[in-house]
């Protein structure tokens, strides 16, 4: 391999006579979006590269293992990745976090095809609704992203793509069966015609369920069951070379009940997720890609807990934004403004129902020889809270052809939620008050990080260690009765991602182990929810016409709450996979989980007001069989 040093590459980069000896494969790499490679990614840089290339810490969730994950949840599916945790309040439908690199829900990006679709109000994701069925790839940027996405990616960005159409026209079907009389079905038709491609999608959900709480009380012993409807769709024309149209959205209702344990009503929400956009890709010259996309992302929950005592939070996320790649005699610039238009539809009386942000971002990546870098910067404008500046910068090198080193520096902010800043005054009566806070500052961090990576053509093997500092955060601890939100104290979070995979002959291994130490800087206690070892392992054979896996998913004992009162005994769960092809179109499948019927609890109850709180339940031994017709002709 040619080696190449870092003075050589900015003397290359400034150089006149460079341009017009690599004009020729600029030219084609820009007209082309899509890269010859088997794993091409977007979310580290916002510009498409091969994942080879990305030098931040990522995972690609591919086709193959979200339609393997049967009857799993989204949330189950992101809880086999590397530096994922999860919690819910029962079972499918319930409410859920997910916790990146030991950060909280709030503190992490969520995007459908490039569209937020959270809670403005809560400040996290209905990640319980976001359906399985209709994702085609997700992908886990782990680590610091403000500077590329805006407020609240501390701890990384989790982005979901639904299916899209490629190649000829064909149709699918699926229809599933298992525990808690548990029903799924989903079809589908997607392809291209011509510069068309097409993609229309649904699928559906049902099931009793199970009670949410480990209560006595007869008011909450009962099923609390869930069902969701969900659809997507897209359709994009290529006018001519290089300048395309297209449109796309994905809308899921679903319907859960839930305990609330205050009376006889039987407690349920209505949830709704809403994402469409407009985009116009257009090559208006050799070096220069210009992207626009219109969109909005709705958050809507109707929750139910009284007879004619509904409440409303609706969230309504208007996203304008305008990329333009400038393909350069060595590396990509990216010029990118995007604007963010909040808005609050309650029956509460929020004290401000609206804020705007204006983003400005300006990134650079190159890949060369063996040198990789990319660096970015953002300046956000914010109605609220006013300006706020982010960057980072990252460089990789590969000593070997199988071995590369890399680090990566970012800073990153959250923004306070309109429950932190506005919610209106509230009297509990005992219980105290609250009342949102508009003085609250952002919450900020820095977060240092490198890797060491190995890969060949059947092992992948990586370690990654970081520190995320993060100060002025933002905690209800003003007194005991009389709450507001302040910015109090600070959070460091230490930690290593050991991840990798083998394969051989018909097996293959697949693996992560996270340890960390996500602590309060004053008390050095742990972070609610959050434990100092978790991971996963899987193994897989596959045979003539069958493939058999199994998974193992375990984590160390957390605490509940952020004074560590509140004990989450470890746990460790064994599912088992099956899938049989039965001919070139049909395949059948089968999926155990909690093979040992393991008794584990993820949350509580509990609190200094109910200190003899129920944990919520999690799911026994359960199966869940399904056959699926695809033609094998698409």
């Amino acid at each position: 391999m040619k080696k190449t040093s870092i003075a050589s590459i900015i003397g290359l980069l400034f150089s006149n006579n460079l341009y017009a000896a690599n004009i020729t494969e600029n030219t084609s790499l820009a007209l082309n979006t899509e890269i010859q490679t088997d794993e091409v990614v977007v979310t580290a840089s916002r510009t498409a590269q091969s994942k080879d290339n990305v030098i931040a810490d990522l995972t690609v969730i591919n086709h193959e293992e979200i339609e393997r994950a049967g009857q799993s949840t989204f949330t189950e599916l992101l809880q086999t990745q590397p530096g994922i945790e999860i919690a819910s309040n029962g079972g499918t439908g319930q409410t859920s976090s997910v916790f990146l690199r030991g950060t909280s829900s709030k503190q992490l990006v969520v995007l459908i095809d490039g569209i937020r679709v959270s809670s403005a109000t809560a400040g996290t994701t209905t990640f319980e609704n976001i359906p399985l069925a209709l994702i085609e790839k997700i992908e886990i940027l782990r680590g610091p992203a403000t500077s590329l996405y805006g407020q609240d990616s501390i701890g990384g960005v989790i982005q979901i793509f639904t299916k899209r159409g490629e190649g000829k026209p064909h149709a699918y079907a699926s229809l599933g069966y298992g525990s808690y009389n548990t029903k799924n079905a989903e079809a589908g038709v997607l392809g291209s015609v011509g510069d068309t491609k097409f993609s229309l999608n649904a699928s559906s959900t049902d099931t009793d369920g199970f009670s949410a709480l480990n209560t006595k009380t007869s008011i909450d012993k009962d099923r609390d069951g869930y069902r969701n409807l969900a659809v997507s769709g897209s359709i994009s024309h290529e006018i001519t070379k290089g300048q395309e149209i297209g449109i796309q959205i994905l809308s899921s209702d679903g319907h859960s009940n839930y305990d609330g344990g205050t009376n006889s009503f039987n407690d349920s929400v209505d949830l709704k997720q809403l994402s469409y956009s407009l985009f116009s890709k257009n090559q208006l010259a050799s070096y220069w890609k210009s992207t626009l996309v219109l969109g909005e992302g709705i958050d809507d929950a109707v929750s139910h807990s009284a007879p004619n005592s509904d409440s409303q939070f609706k969230t309504k996320q208007a996203q304008y934004s305008w990329q333009n790649d400038f393909t350069l005699p060595l590396g990509t610039l990216t010029l990118l403004y995007d604007r963010l238009q909040q808005r609050v539809i309650s029956d509460s009386p929020f004290d401000q129902t609206s804020r705007n942000n204006d983003g400005y971002t300006a990134s650079y990546q190159l890949n060369y020889g063996a040198h990789s870098f990319q660096t970015s910067y953002r300046s956000d404008h914010n109605s609220e809270f006013g300006r706020h500046d982010t960057g980072s910068i990252g460089y990789g090198f590969k000593f070997t052809p199988n071995w590369r080193a890399s680090a990566n520096y970012g800073t990153a902010f959250k923004a306070p939620t309109f429950n932190d800043a506005f919610y209106p005054f509230q009297d509990f009566g005992i219980f105290g008050t609250y009342q949102g806070n508009p003085n609250l500052k952002p919450e900020e961090s820095k977060n240092t990080e490198a890797s060491l990576a190995y890969e060949n053509d059947t092992q992948k093997l990586s370690l990654t260690a970081y520190h995320n500092k993060i100060k002025n955060l933002i905690l209800i601890s003003q007194g005991i009765f009389n709450d507001s939100p302040i910015n109090l104290g600070s959070v460091t979070i230490n930690g290593l991602t050991l991840s990798g995979s083998q394969s051989w002959d018909s097996w293959h291994l697949k693996g992560s182990l996270d340890v960390q130490s996500p602590r309060d800087d004053k008390t050095d206690k742990l972070l609610a929810r959050r434990a100092n070892r978790h991971g996963s392992l899987s193994l897989g054979y596959s045979w003539a016409d069958w493939h058999v896996g199994s998974e193992l998913i375990a984590s160390s004992m957390r605490y509940d709450d952020q004074d560590n009162q509140v004990r989450l005994a470890g746990y460790a769960l064994l599912n088992f996979v099956a899938d049989y092809k039965i001919n070139s179109d049909w395949k059948l499948q089968g999926r155990l989980n909690n093979a040992l019927n393991k008794d584990y609890v993820l949350a509580t109850t509990e609190s200094s007001f109910n200190p003899t709180g129920p944990a919520y339940n999690t799911p026994g031994s359960n199966l869940f069989v399904s056959v699926r017709w695809e033609p094998a002709s698409k």
